[in-house]
């Protein structure tokens, strides 16, 4: 204790501010990687664990994939929840999905303040750059506020769902109200992770009556708006005031549900469809719950999943690749890079120098980056689905589909999940972390930290054809 007390103190106390010296250094894209990275080292040790797992304990394999999968909140897996975890293992795979869909640094710096410990100005810029706000000023009230929002509405899904199933006979009211909570915190994160594949007496799954595909669905719609939307409408009534960023997200969302649904009823409401002999209420419920669930959450809003038709899973293909709202739960491009890229293309086509809305213009160097990570998304989820296809005897379908799900971080998988390969499963991992963080972050956090290079010689322009 004496020993302690007079060597290894001293030593911390003088070893400490070199760490803290070289955390500083470490750019806030470059933290965000190596926090996500060190979270799913973590989730994959415990996942290990002789208690999480049901019998047997799961591999490592299945451990690092489940890990990956919970953290970057998408929901493919190659493991039965209810048959391969304890209910300890089940518990930890939930909490990895609120830690994964509410972000790290979140939880960090709101530790840190019921500690009563200070948040330096480097965790601050990163937890901006976390929570995609354009200046971290009052990004502590931010965060703190966001956190207390996001147990609020988890805890009232769960309230919900928990009315609802605690009628169920096959359920007892322990697994009524723990189910409750997993899939109130699993839509709401947007991960698509559910307990009922498995259960006996549920062959077909997740239950899906209307009023439970209703209460996910608003569940998933609300947890895909992005921290910066939702923080806009919860201090409406004091400012009186709606970015543009929040016009043009509610209006991308809206839009996206109303095109995935009514596209998705039109394919699925003709003879020998899925949907075909439903009735039209049943329908519409499902089809607009299929076009939420497909931009990022995961949850199949009909049994037979890979039974629905091909122009279905191409629509389904187009709104994972959208993805959700900036700083949301959810991945893809997100709705304000596609926003961006169209706005842009309209003022192109009129003609215009820079793309106005609201009468408000958009950043020229907001424009070009919708443009990189259209571009880097495109080469990333094209190179992924050929490496595949290279080593998995599939079909492009399967392959492009279940790509462009762990890209983004949707969950959803014609049945080809379990059949991929050691090779298959690392490269759908990579697509889950690069589709969490995003292009940028990842990009940025990789390349070398340069200033803008000033060239003295400017050179003569000259235009290539192009279009």
């Amino acid at each position: 204790m004496k020993r302690f007390s007079f060597v290894s103190m001293p030593f911390v106390r003088a070893v400490a501010p070199l760490f803290e010296a070289q955390w500083r250094r470490i750019p806030s894209a470059l933290r965000l990687v190596l926090g996500l990275v060190v979270l799913i080292i973590v989730g994959t040790l415990l996942l290990m664990l002789p208690t999480a797992g049901q019998g047997d304990a799961l591999t490592f394999d299945e451990a690092v994939f489940t890990a990956v999968s919970a953290l970057t909140v998408t929901g493919l897996s190659i493991i039965t929840p209810i048959n391969d975890l304890s209910v300890f293992g089940q518990v930890l795979l939930l909490c990895l999905i609120q830690i994964g869909g509410v972000g790290f640094m979140v939880l960090a710096v709101f530790v840190l303040r019921l500690l009563g410990r200070r948040v330096s100005v480097y965790d601050r810029l990163t937890l901006s750059d976390s929570l995609g706000l354009m200046s971290p000023a009052a990004i502590l009230k931010v965060s703190q506020r966001m956190i207390l929002v996001v147990l609020a509405l988890e805890a009232l899904g769960a309230f919900a769902l928990w009315l609802h199933w605690r009628q169920d006979p096959r359920l007892s009211a322990e697994q009524a109200l723990f189910f409750a909570l997993f899939h109130a915190v699993s839509a709401f994160c947007n991960a698509g992770f559910d307990l009922f594949t498995g259960l006996p007496g549920y062959p077909e799954g997740l239950p899906r009556d209307n009023l439970t595909l209703s209460i996910l669905g608003a569940l998933i719609v609300v947890g895909g708006l992005g921290i910066p939307v939702l923080t806009d409408l919860l201090t409406y009534p004091v400012y009186r005031r709606i970015s543009l960023h929040t016009r043009l997200t509610l209006l991308a969302v809206l839009t996206l549900i109303v095109i995935g649904g009514v596209g998705i009823f039109l394919a699925e409401s003709r003879v020998g469809s899925v949907l075909a002999d439903r009735p039209l209420g049943e329908r519409l419920i499902k089809s607009f719950f299929q076009s939420i669930s497909a931009r990022t959450a995961g949850f199949a809003g009909v049994a037979d999943f890979a039974a629905l038709t091909p122009a279905t899973q191409v629509l389904m293909t187009a709104l994972m690749f959208i993805g959700c709202a900036p700083a949301s739960m959810g991945g893809g491009i997100t709705t304000g890079t596609a926003v961006t890229l169209v706005l842009g293309i309209w003022a192109f086509a009129r003609g215009e120098e820079v793309a106005v809305f609201g009468r408000r213009t958009l950043a020229v160097g907001t424009v070009r980056k919708a443009a990189v990570i259209l571009t880097i998304a495109l080469l990333t989820v094209t190179l992924a689905s050929w490496l595949i296809l290279m080593t998995h005897d599939t079909t492009m379908e399967k392959a492009v589909f279940e790509v462009v799900s762990a890209f983004a971080t949707c969950g959803l998988t014609l049945n080809f999940t379990t059949e991929l390969n050691a090779f298959g499963r690392f490269i759908i991992m990579l697509m889950m972390f690069w589709g969490r963080l995003g292009a940028l972050t990842i990009v940025v956090a990789v390349a070398r930290q340069a200033r803008p290079v000033q060239r003295l010689v400017k050179y003569p322009e000259e235009q290539i054809l192009i279009g």
